[in-house]
């Protein structure tokens, strides 16, 4: 029979699994582990304890997250439309990594044979392999499509930055939008885009100054 953890260990475990998720999210696999013990409160000799190794911190930290992924995916095989299906997988899966983009991190792992989660990740892909082929055989899909492409278009949504998570969600709407435009086979057959997002646009180490006013041909300069 397990033991049941006691409820402070437990606390313990819940908060670092909390702390760890927010920190790969936000710098990445490359966190050290007695930051995140750090972050957590507890010692490192308590975060070792429960999670002997990296590869054991991210696999507890984002199974959740891969059950989710693998639901969608399972749910775009479902449809009786290819393209649909393909279509609404892009989606989901770029508005579930918008706000939380330790998912992507967690699934472009440079480790992930280590995981525990290792088959799960590999029937994921055997899924999405599946998805492509079945729109490229609808004729929807551009035969020239390959999963480096469906990589490349998470790892870029992964990089969206907006002011709050239903702002970054509405921004990877459109950009899956685009997206999906530019993988179709027949570009005549396009839709109208999500509306636009307003996201900040920062340079690294500066400030942009105010701008000035100009007179235009509409008003006059004030």
């Amino acid at each position: 029979m397990t033991r049941k953890l006691r409820s402070d260990a437990r606390d313990n475990r819940d908060r670092i699994l909390a702390v760890a998720r927010e920190v790969f999210a936000t710098e990445g696999l490359d966190a050290p582990m007695r930051e995140i013990a750090r972050r957590a409160e507890v010692g490192a000799a308590t975060l070792y304890r429960r999670f002997p190794t990296k590869e054991a911190l991210v696999t507890a930290a984002f199974a959740e997250q891969m059950a989710v992924c693998t639901a969608i995916l399972d749910e775009g095989l479902a449809a009786a439309d290819a393209w649909a299906g393909f279509c609404l997988v892009i989606e989901k899966l770029l508005a579930t990594h918008a706000v939380d983009r330790g998912v992507t991190a967690a699934l472009m792992a440079r480790f992930p044979h280590a995981f525990a989660f290792g088959a799960e990740r590999d029937r994921a892909l055997r899924s999405l392999l599946e998805l492509i082929r079945r729109a490229k055989e609808s004729g929807e899909l551009r035969p020239d499509f390959v999963l480096d492409d469906f990589v490349l278009v998470v790892m870029a949504n992964g990089g969206i930055h907006a002011g709050s998570p239903a702002a970054a969600v509405a921004a990877s709407r459109r950009f899956a939008a685009l997206m999906i435009q530019s993988f179709r086979a027949r570009p005549e057959a396009v839709a109208p885009l999500p509306p636009a997002v307003r996201l900040p646009l920062r340079v690294r180490g500066h400030t942009p100054a105010a701008p000035r006013r100009r007179e235009h041909s509409y008003g006059t300069q004030r």
